[in-house]
């Protein structure tokens, strides 16, 4: 199966590109493809009313009824997907690159592209402290464009450190009061928050299965750093992008103890998240985008 990550891709093309490059190429690598585009089934007949376009009439009947009635149709993809990406400060991280922000935006481009070439409808939420944009769910070609847009807007934008105070569990919450129709809710964070309150974060994810959405969670992450903590041993000015606080410290005299905190703290997520049917997928960003795609079909695959 072909590989791609950030370092395949070049700054320079359009992420409209850049999407159709990565299914194109994910789809022409599997063996045996879940990708099946987008097919309709014959429902029933109905008649045919004056004026209405003769494309569907079934001509067949109309030989043996002399009466005119047209086809109908079951859309076996009927799919509402709400893309929701994190742009807190945190998401910027590491720098210069803006990797986290990067990969989610890619990653999100190419589901985003995956559900249109199959008629499916797809919505864009991004967020930080607040919800900063919230796009109706539609299945158009020029919807897309404008998502491809937003998402490209948010790689470029700049999010200084300190300035937001970001509780992924309320703007969770909020989300959830605003999607009105059974969707698929993926989510694109790193889950670092001010409070780390992990009680907020589980309920908040609870109420959006408890509105009858199906949830995929992706946990984006430079894991090299950001869990295992490998820095070089010296004295080391660390910013939290969150709040802004720095400390200075050799990080052999943390790694332990980082390593413990961070690992619960995931581990706990992951736990409520299988608890509550949410399928927590590891987003690690030195990864190919294979696996996000893989883990979507596979989670659309079931709810069919």
């Amino acid at each position: 199966m072909a590989h791609f990550n950030l370092a395949d891709l070049k700054q320079s093309t359009s992420l409209d590109l850049l999407a159709r490059h990565l299914v194109e190429g994910f789809i022409t690598g599997l063996h045996k493809s879940p990708y099946h585009g987008f097919s309709v089934e014959f429902s029933e007949h109905r008649l045919y009313n004056e004026g209405e376009s003769t494309r569907h009439i079934d001509w067949k009947v109309f030989a043996r009824t002399d009466r005119l009635y047209t086809k109908q149709y079951a859309e076996e993809t009927n799919l509402r997907c709400l893309l929701v990406v994190d742009q807190s400060p945190s998401m910027f991280y590491p720098k210069p690159g803006n990797e986290k922000m990067k990969f989610a935006v890619f990653a999100s481009a190419a589901l985003g592209y995956l559900l249109q070439t199959q008629r499916d409808a797809v919505g864009l939420c991004t967020f930080d402290d607040k919800i900063n944009l919230l796009t109706p769910i539609k299945s158009t070609s020029a919807h897309l464009n404008q998502i491809f847009h937003h998402l490209q807007e948010t790689i470029v934008e700049k999010k200084p450190a300190g300035k937001t105070n970001t509780e992924v569990a309320i703007v969770l919450d909020e989300i959830a009061e605003k999607i009105h129709k059974r969707s698929l809710v993926v989510i694109f964070s790193d889950f670092f928050e001010s409070s780390q309150d992990e009680l907020k974060l589980f309920k908040a994810l609870q109420h959006i299965r408890h509105n009858k959405h199906e949830v995929i969670v992706f946990h984006v992450s430079d894991r090299k750093t950001e869990e295992n903590f490998e820095f070089d041993q010296r004295q080391t000015e660390f910013v939290d992008l969150e709040s802004g606080e720095k400390l200075t410290i050799n990080p052999l005299e943390i790694k332990t103890h980082y390593q413990n905190q961070a690992k619960a703290y995931y581990k706990a997520v992951k736990q409520k998240c299988l608890q509550y049917k949410i399928d927590f997928i590891e987003a690690d960003i030195s990864d190919g985008f294979q696996h996000i795609l893989q883990s979507f079909l596979i989670k659309r695959s079931k709810m069919k």
